[in-house]
């Protein structure tokens, strides 16, 4: 079992994995995942591709729920309460977890109607109500002075940076506790990437972050912890300048070296 870093301990859980295993249909994906995530702190999941670090992102909300045939084993606990419980609102559990995925997916509607979406599924319906919600999900996304005076025109017509970070605005316009990137920045050129990330830190004020990224210099600039997967199993887990530094397991050594991945 990977051990719990000291530090980590002295900080506030938002999201304890207990045993987690995860299928698809026959074949095992993840094993024995065991991980305490602490609340407001950037946790980057690392490791090649195939790893299992995606399909543990999606664990914390359910989304592998929509993949027919998928199973899971074990516990994940947000603020103390297990969300593969029976009686889990899977609606209210995305609500609390949102979601920015790896290629940017506005919708083809103005920028307003972009970010006003989840609030309007939600139940909000008032004008003013929701030209707030965008208003706030813009700034804190970094993206409102741009886009400011052109609110009702089209998100398609943005940039591929402005449409990931309009996607981050969508993302917090419901007000979630946790944010889950999935490699947010990958398909950005080095300038839009180095605004995601500058984001990603001011966003740590607000939320718990856990961001997957192939990128280890990135894991390095944004997170505070940092997980090695292997193959579907955590094999490392750290605050992030330990892991890169001084690894403990020689995988996570030979990995960050570039020996392998």
């Amino acid at each position: 079992m990977v051990e719990t870093p000291a530090r980590q301990n002295r900080l506030p859980v938002k999201i304890q994995v207990e045993s987690l295993s995860f299928y698809y249909g026959a074949v095992q994906a993840l094993f024995e995942i065991t991980m305490t995530i602490p609340a407001q702190q950037v946790t980057a999941l690392i490791g090649p591709s195939g790893c299992g670090k995606s399909t543990f992102l999606r664990t914390l909300n359910r989304m592998n729920d929509i993949i027919v045939g998928t199973r899971v084993e074990g516990k994940v606990l947000i603020d103390g309460m297990d969300i593969y419980h029976n009686g889990t609102d899977v609606v209210t559990l995305r609500k609390k977890v949102g979601m920015v995925f790896q290629k940017s997916n506005p919708f083809p509607k103005s920028i307003f109607d972009n970010v006003a979406y989840g609030p309007r599924i939600h139940g909000i319906k008032g004008r003013y109500t929701l030209a707030e919600i965008v208003e706030r999900s813009l700034v804190r996304a970094g993206l409102w002075d741009e886009v400011k005076d052109r609110i009702e025109t089209s998100a398609v017509d943005l940039s591929g940076g402005q449409q990931q970070r309009l996607c981050i605005a969508r993302a917090l316009a419901i007000d979630p506790e946790i944010l889950l990137m999935d490699e947010p920045a990958s398909a950005l050129d080095p300038r839009a990437t180095s605004r995601i990330e500058d984001l990603i830190g001011e966003l740590r004020q607000h939320y718990t972050i856990v961001i997957v990224t192939h990128n280890m210099q990135q894991a390095a600039r944004v997170s505070d912890f940092t997980a090695f997967f292997y193959e579907g199993r955590l094999v490392e887990f750290g605050p992030a300048q330990q892991i890169f530094t001084m690894p403990k397991a020689k995988q996570t050594e030979d990995y960050i070296t570039g020996r392998f991945g």
